[in-house]
C-alpha cells in the first residue's frame, strides 16, 4: 500500500499527518473512491470533477489543479506496482488550531491512498448478498446534500456494524419519510419487467460514478430505466435487486431482512455486469 501526502511517496506504514488536521479533527474535508482496472483508473476525470464539486460545496479550496491532481493519482498508483486496486483521494482543510473554526486552516491538505480492495468474495456474490435495513436514517439534503462526498460517514460506518452484527452483508438507508436512500457504501437498483429503477439523488442516494456508468449501458444496451421513488415493498417485489459501487462494483442482492428479493443471478443484472466489465477494460486514464 502506498499513500501520497504533502509530495511524497511513501508505504503507509510510515505515512503521518499531524493531530492538528481538521480533517482528522472534524472530518472537514472531502474524498473520492476510484477504481484502478488492468493498468487504467476507471473515469478519473469523472471523479476529479465530482471531488471539485464536492469541495465547492463546503467552501473548500483544492490547492492545485485538477490536472495535477491526476498527475498524483497517476503517480501513487504507478509506485504500487498494481495493475488493479483501490485509490482514495482526500483533501482536508488541513493544519489549523482546536475549534470548528475552518477559516483558521490556510493550507489544505492531499491525501492519496492505494492499496488492493475486495469488499465482497466472488461466492459472496454468486449467493447473492443479504441486506438488513439499517435503524439509521439518511440526513435530509437540507442538512447535508447527499451529493458531497465529504468525510462525516459516521452514519454508514453505524450502518455498517448494524448489518454486521444481525451476519448481513450491508445495510439499506432510508430517509426521513420511508423511502429507499441507497446502501451504506453502494446505490441501489431494482429490475421489474425488464425496466430498471434507482432511487434519485433527491431522496438521499449519492450520484455514483458507477451508478451513472449503469445508466449509460442501460441506455446503451435498450434496457428501461428511471429515477424514482423506491420503497423496501418494491425491493421484494422486484425481479432483480443489485448494488452498485466502486467499492462494490455490481453486486446482486438476495435478501432484505430475511426476505427473498429476486432472482440471483438476474439476467439484466448479469447483462449489466458483463457490460461494466468491458466498459472498464477501455474507459479510464493509463497509468
Amino acid at each position: 500500500m502506498k499513500a501520497w501526502i504533502d509530495g511524497t511517496i511513501m508505504d503507509t506504514a510510515e505515512a503521518r499527518i499531524p493531530v492538528s488536521d481538521h480533517g482528522l479533527l472534524y472530518g472537514d474535508g472531502v474524498f473520492e473512491g476510484i477504481r484502478l482496472y488492468k493498468g487504467r483508473i476507471f473515469r478519473l476525470v469523472d471523479h476529479l470533477k465530482r471531488l471539485e464539486v464536492s469541495a465547492k460545496a463546503i467552501a473548500l479550496r483544492l490547492p492545485v489543479s485538477l490536472m495535477e491532481m491526476e498527475k498524483i493519482v497517476c503517480e501513487t498508483a504507478r509506485a504500487t506496482g498494481l495493475d488493479d486496486g483501490y485509490i482514495r483521494l482526500i483533501v482536508t482543510r488541513g493544519d489549523g488550531p482546536l475549534g470548528v473554526d475552518p477559516t483558521a486552516c490556510v493550507n489544505p491538505r492531499i491525501i492519496c491512498i492505494v492499496d488492493r480492495l475486495e469488499i465482497y468474495s466472488d461466492e459472496r456474490r454468486r449467493r447473492g448478498l443479504s441486506l438488513i435495513t439499517s435503524s439509521l436514517r439518511q440526513p435530509n439534503a437540507d442538512a447535508l446534500d447527499p451529493r458531497v462526498k465529504s468525510l462525516c460517514y459516521l452514519n454508514s460506518v453505524l450502518a455498517k456494524r448494524e448489518a454486521s452484527a444481525q451476519g448481513a452483508d450491508e445495510a439499506l438507508m432510508l430517509n426521513s419519510r420511508g423511502q429507499i436512500a441507497e446502501a451504506a457504501v453502494a446505490n441501489v437498483f431494482a429490475v421489474n419487467d425488464g425496466h430498471l429503477y434507482t432511487p434519485p439523488a433527491s431522496d438521499g442516494a449519492l450520484a455514483g460514478i458507477t451508478r451513472a456508468t449503469v445508466l449509460e449501458l442501460a441506455l446503451r444496451l435498450g434496457i428501461p430505466a428511471t429515477e424514482r421513488s423506491l420503497d423496501r415493498v418494491d425491493l421484494w417485489a422486484a425481479d432483480e435487486v443489485f448494488l452498485s459501487g466502486t467499492g462494490v462494483r455490481i453486486a446482486p442482492v438476495r435478501l432484505l431482512d430475511g426476505q427473498t428479493t429476486g432472482r440471483v443471478p438476474g439476467p439484466v443484472t448479469e447483462q449489466l455486469h458483463q457490460a461494466f466489465l468491458l466498459e472498464v477494460e477501455t474507459r479510464g486514464v493509463a497509468i
